[in-house]
């Protein structure tokens, strides 16, 4: 069952209504891939413990980028021993490609043996692996590799505040430039690809209808001197196509009900 986004209420609602002998499995993204919001898992946690329900946090986001370290979303809320299953992918912050999930070694077991992605998947080449593993060293032998990331993110959100953009309620790296009209996004894209900006243009279906946006997302080697750049490009873009009006300026008043 679906619940509202990052809504206990909503959460605890649908679990209130399952029958007690259920298994119940309530799963989250720890880092929403659209919105650039974190799950509130200090409120999530006690709910599902409440019902009896395990939770499961698919930190694809998350991983490299929140906690101390990037140890991910639980990590970031001192929550690692709270959380049942933690499922993540490697294509992000590793630079590689597959995925992981930890858990309890007899939940694991199972799911080695009876999930039929894994047995029927291949098994994850050598390279592969080999990156992870030096993505891994690189986070640990330098512990301001997150902090330069967030360093970052922190600047970008405040420039795109002062131009007055509609960024949601993103506070990570993942930031949301909510547009709306679906043409004009695709417009700011080319003209913002143009002048040397690269993003993602979002639309429907990978976003609700009215949110189209433009996915942007940072890194620990941006300099600030990038992203003064990067605003002036948004800026110029911007007064051209009127991204600047009323509608369009709520920052933080909205969140992308999407992964």
């Amino acid at each position: 069952k679906r619940v509202s986004h990052n809504d206990v209420s909503s959460l605890e609602t649908v679990l209130s209504r399952l029958p007690a002998e259920a298994g119940q499995l309530v799963v989250v993204d720890g880092v929403y891939s659209m919105g650039g919001d974190i799950a509130p898992l200090p409120e999530i946690v006690p709910i599902c413990k409440k019902y009896g329900a395990r939770i499961m946090v698919d930190d694809a986001h998350g991983i490299g980028v929140t906690g101390p370290g990037g140890r991910g979303t639980a990590a970031h809320f001192n929550m690692l021993d709270q959380v049942d299953l933690i499922m993540g992918t490697f294509s992000k912050s590793f630079a590689s490609v597959g995925g992981y999930i930890a858990g309890k070694a007899d939940v694991l077991h199972y799911i080695q043996h009876h999930a039929r992605s894994l047995m029927f998947s291949a098994s994850l080449p050598p390279a592969n692996a080999a990156t992870v593993l030096t993505c891994l060293d690189l986070l640990e032998s330098d512990p301001g590799m997150v902090t330069r990331l967030w360093d970052n993110a922190n600047y970008m959100r405040a420039k795109f505040r002062e131009l007055g953009l509609n960024i949601g309620g993103s506070n990570t790296p993942i930031i949301p430039v909510i547009i709306g009209d679906d043409l004009r996004t695709v417009l700011a894209w080319r003209a913002l690809a143009d002048g040397g900006v690269y993003v993602n243009p979002v639309l429907p279906p990978g976003v609700p209808p009215h949110l189209s946006l433009l996915r942007t997302s940072y890194t620990a080697t941006h300099t600030f001197e990038h992203l003064d750049r990067a605003a002036e490009i948004f800026a110029d873009v911007g007064e051209r196509l009127d991204l600047f009006t009323a509608k369009n300026a709520q920052s933080d008043t909205q969140t992308i009900n999407a992964g």
